[in-house]
C-alpha cells in the first residue's frame, strides 16, 4: 500500500490566499489606468478651451467658447466626471496677472494671454471585481493651459 502524500490540498489554500491579492492588483491597475486616461483628457480639454477662448473677441464669448470646447473634448474622450467639469479663467496683460475679462479689455498692441484650468473628479465606483466591493472615491484631475490673444486685433 502506498503512503498518502501530506501536501494534498495545498494548491487550494494557495489559490485562496493569492486570489484576493491578484484581484486587488487588477483593480488597482484599473484605477491607475483610468487616472492616466483622465489626465490626458483633461489636459486636452484645457488646451482646446484656452485656444477657443483666445480666438474670441470678448470675454463673454471667450468664456462660452472655452466651456463648449472643454465639454466637447471631454465628451469625445469618453471621460465621465462625477460632476460637470469646473473651469477657472484667468488672464495676463503685459506679463502681469489679471482677470480674464481684463485681458480682453487690454489695448491692441499690448500682449495678453488667457489661461483656462479644467478640473474634473473621476469616479472609481464602478471598478470592481465579482464578489468584491468597488473602489471607493475618485481622483481629482486638473490641467491648465495658456494661450495668447492676438496682439494686433481689436478686443472687446
Amino acid at each position: 500500500m502506498r503512503p498518502v502524500p501530506r501536501d494534498r490540498g495545498s494548491v487550494s489554500i494557495e489559490v485562496a490566499v493569492l486570489a484576493p491579492a491578484f484581484i486587488g492588483l487588477m483593480v488597482l491597475a484599473g484605477a491607475a489606468g483610468r487616472t492616466a486616461v483622465a489626465d490626458e483628457a483633461v489636459e486636452s480639454a484645457a488646451h482646446d478651451a484656452a485656444r477657443a477662448a483666445s480666438l474670441a473677441r470678448t470675454a463673454d464669448d471667450g468664456e462660452e467658447a472655452a466651456e463648449n470646447a472643454a465639454r466637447t473634448q471631454l465628451d469625445w474622450s469618453g471621460l465621465r466626471c462625477t460632476a460637470p467639469p469646473r473651469l477657472e479663467l484667468a488672464g495676463s496683460v503685459a506679463g502681469k496677472p489679471t482677470s480674464f475679462a481684463a485681458a480682453y479689455r487690454s489695448a491692441p498692441g499690448v500682449p495678453a494671454t488667457v489661461t483656462v484650468t479644467v478640473t474634473c473628479t473621476v469616479s472609481f465606483d464602478d471598478l470592481s471585481a465579482p464578489g468584491l466591493p468597488g473602489v471607493p472615491g475618485g481622483k481629482t484631475v486638473a490641467a491648465s493651459f495658456t494661450s495668447p490673444l492676438d496682439t494686433y486685433r481689436s478686443r472687446g
